[in-house]
């Protein structure tokens, strides 16, 4: 089994350096996922209401054979639910569904700043916090802009910010003003998903030149990046070399090399795109 280190996050509570991702599977693809990701040394699970597969992850980890103490799960408030009472209400849903009695990571998934109500989420999701059900609370795909409007609002800043990060868009300001408030930055798409990224001969080189898969070159690129790559893989091999990523260090040159490409989105702008 391969063994995971673990960052700790502004609350201090600790998380993963790396995780798996579950969307698109279904229940029955994120159940098995999940038991055989938690028996190779997974111990980060993500996932979501929108990806309408909560219940086979908490049917995953109930049946992965490891301490539910030791596993982080986390899943995230869907854009139809923003507001102060409809996120108490969907965390119970997310909780009922997951079966478990707390979520160790719950995030805003989309700020959707047009409908104006992820302030009143923010403030659910402190009560949450407080009351026990939710250990940390954060973002997804939030701006800086959205992250220091909830500072001001209520004080309390997000422990992670989910964000698209791969080496065609990399987000430097913004890991940087992360780094500056202390927020812990999580790579959603870490492989670049839909690009040519794996099969690039740049990247390909730098996996020559460690013996390793260029998968794996560009998630020990996130990593050396102080960031939380979270890959989806319902394959047991490639999961494993997904989490095998901390024999080899990648040098200045070769960290500069995978990112030496045209900076795009895969996904949607967090200042325009509503997903509910």
């Amino acid at each position: 089994m391969i063994s995971i280190p673990t960052r700790t996050l502004n609350d201090g509570s600790t998380i993963p350096a790396l995780g798996l991702g579950t969307w698109p599977m279904d229940d029955a693809q994120a159940e098995q996922a999940v038991r055989t990701a938690l028996e190779t040394g997974y111990r980060l699970i993500d996932t979501a209401t929108n990806y309408r597969n909560e219940t086979g992850v908490g049917r995953g980890v109930a049946g992965g054979g490891v301490p539910r103490e030791d596993i982080v799960v986390t899943t995230k408030l869907p854009g139809r639910h923003h507001g102060y009472e409809e996120t108490l209400a969907s965390f119970e849903e997310s909780r009922a569904r997951l079966g478990l009695d707390h979520v160790d990571l719950y995030l805003i998934h989309w700020p959707l700043p047009r409908v104006d109500k992820y302030v009143d989420s923010w403030k659910a999701m402190i009560k949450l916090r407080e009351e026990g059900l939710v250990r940390s609370i954060g973002v997804s795909n939030f701006t800086a802009g959205h992250i220091e409007r909830l500072e001001k609002e209520t004080g309390v800043l997000p422990a992670v910010n989910q964000i698209e990060l791969h080496p065609f868009f990399p987000q430097d300001e913004l890991r940087a003003f992360h780094a500056d408030k202390g927020i812990l930055t999580e790579s959603w798409s870490p492989l670049g998903r839909g690009t040519t990224l794996l099969d690039d001969l740049a990247v390909a080189t730098v996996a020559e030149a460690h013996g390793v898969t260029p998968g794996q070159v560009v998630l020990r690129w996130h990593v050396q990046l102080g960031a939380i790559p979270i890959p989806k893989s319902a394959d047991p091999q490639r999961q494993r070399l997904n989490l095998d990523v901390s024999g080899f260090e990648l040098d200045p040159a070769q960290m500069a090399t995978i990112a030496d490409r045209a900076h795009r989105r895969i996904g949607g702008d967090p200042e325009v795109h509503e997903e509910f």
